[in-house]
C-alpha cells in the first residue's frame, strides 16, 4: 500500500519561523533566543531554520522587516480622504499609540535592536521604505492644516512624526519601570485614557497657528 505523499508548505514553514522566532527574540533578544527553541515552537527543525533564513542574524533581521511589515499594513488602512486636518492628525497619532500599545513586543524588538545600534535594521532596505508612507501622510495633512489656515507653517513631518511615536513609544516601553519607580500603572484603561487626551492638546497646542 502507498504512503500518503507528505503536503510540503515553504510558506506556512517560513510563515511559522518567523513568527515563533518573534516572540523568542521580544523575549529574550538576539543573543537571548535560542534557535533549537524558535524550531520546537515552530514545529520544525534548525535544519530548515537556516535554509530558510541563512543564519540567527539573518532571522533577526527578517523578524525586524516583518513586524515592521505589519505595522504597514496597519496603516494602510488608515482612510483619511476628506477628513479636516485637526481631525486626520488626531487619527493618526491616536492610530500610532493605539497600535504601540497593542503590540509591545514590537517595542522590545525596537529597543533589543537599540541595543546593536541598529546594526541589523542597517542591513535592511526595506524596514526604511517602510516607514517612508505614514512620514508622507503627516505631511500631507500638515499641508492641507498649513493651507487651510490651521497649522504653524515650517513644521518638519519627519521630526513630528518622530516626536508623536516618542509619546506612544515610552509609555508602553517604560510601562514596568514607570510604575516600579513613580507608584502608578500608566497602562491602566483611565491613566492611558488621561495620558492620550494630555498628549493630544499637546501636538495640537504646537501645531495650531496663533
Amino acid at each position: 500500500m502507498n504512503q500518503p505523499k507528505i503536503k510540503r508548505d515553504p510558506e506556512g514553514t517560513r510563515r511559522r519561523i518567523l513568527l515563533a522566532a518573534a516572540e523568542e527574540f521580544a523575549n529574550g533578544g538576539l543573543f537571548g533566543a535560542r534557535v533549537d527553541q524558535i524550531a520546537r515552537r515552530a514545529e520544525t527543525n534548525e535544519r530548515m531554520l537556516y535554509y530558510y533564513f541563512g543564519s540567527k542574524e539573518q532571522l533577526f533581521t527578517a523578524v525586524l522587516e516583518y513586524a515592521f511589515s505589519a505595522l504597514n499594513e496597519a496603516e494602510r488602512s488608515l482612510d483619511l480622504n476628506g477628513v479636516a486636518p485637526v481631525e486626520a492628525m488626531t487619527r493618526v497619532a491616536h492610530f500610532v499609540w493605539d497600535y504601540y500599545r497593542d503590540h509591545p513586543d514590537l517595542l522590545r524588538l525596537v529597543n533589543n535592536e537599540n541595543l546593536h545600534e541598529a546594526r541589523y535594521m542597517q542591513k535592511s532596505s526595506r524596514i526604511r521604505e517602510m516607514i517612508s508612507p505614514i512620514v508622507a501622510t503627516v505631511g500631507s495633512i500638515l499641508e492641507r492644516g498649513q493651507k487651510a489656515g490651521l497649522f504653524r507653517s515650517n513644521v518638519d513631518p519627519l521630526r513630528f512624526y518622530v516626536t508623536l511615536s516618542g509619546m506612544g513609544y515610552y509609555i508602553v516601553s517604560n510601562r514596568f519601570t514607570l510604575t516600579a519607580t513613580l507608584g502608578r500603572d500608566f497602562s491602566t484603561p483611565t491613566e492611558r485614557s488621561e495620558l492620550v487626551q494630555m498628549n493630544t492638546e499637546m501636538l495640537l497646542a504646537y501645531l495650531m497657528r496663533r
